[in-house]
């Protein structure tokens, strides 16, 4: 990981994306129902976590984009150089009357290997750890209670220590338009990212059929 000084310093330019969500009906950038929460995620490739999310019921709207880094505003070829510290990640805006933070704590668990540092596979690099950036002291808390009932599971199966970060969100700043929900059958139908069920079972939260 880059130092702050290290960082590539970016622009001030936001990135421009699309202000409909390719396979929802609503808004990326917002402004969000009242009582919507934001949780955002880091499981290695942004675009198969986006749509892992995007089918839950009560997701109200998602993106694909950076955060826990430097850089300002940065783009996904200074993301990948590993000089922005940032992680791709997905957000998520949510319906907590309708879907529990807990139960996307359970999708983040049980899709991807949450042991593995700065990679995700084949996938190598800071911009593909494991993590997790709260938006509140509540998520903080039920994010870390979960990694510690998750822990002891991931152990039994001979997969080590978890290194997912778990943090309060900083700056979030949208990747590139052609990375949201990129694995959309109205843009790439046979596109594939590796994500799917690990083959462990989070005790929290409820498990989600996708839809």
């Amino acid at each position: 990981m880059p130092t702050p000084d290290q960082a590539l310093p970016g622009r001030p330019l936001a990135m421009p994306v699309a202000d409909r969500h390719e396979v929802l009906p609503s808004s990326l950038k917002g402004p969000f129902p009242e009582g919507a929460q934001v949780a955002v995620f880091g499981m290695g490739c942004f675009w198969g976590s986006e749509r892992l999310f995007w089918t839950l019921p009560g997701v109200l709207t998602t993106s694909a984009g950076y955060a826990g880094g430097f850089t300002r505003n940065p783009t996904y070829e200074e993301v990948s150089s590993g000089m922005t510290g940032h992680a791709e990640v997905v957000q998520v805006v949510y319906d907590p009357t309708k879907i529990a933070y807990e139960d996307l704590l359970k999708v983040f668990w049980e899709n991807h290997d949450p042991t593995q540092g700065m990679r995700q596979g084949n996938d190598v690099g800071t911009q593909y750890r494991s993590a997790i950036y709260t938006t509140t002291e509540e998520q903080a808390a039920t994010a870390r209670a979960s990694r510690d009932a998750f822990a002891p599971i991931v152990a039994r199966a001979g997969k080590g220590e978890i290194t997912t970060e778990i943090a309060p969100l900083g700056d979030y700043y949208f990747a590139e338009d052609y990375h949201q929900q990129y694995l959309a059958a109205t843009k790439n139908p046979n596109g594939y990212c590796n994500h799917g069920p690990n083959g462990l079972s989070c005790p929290v939260g409820v498990a989600r059929t996708a839809g």
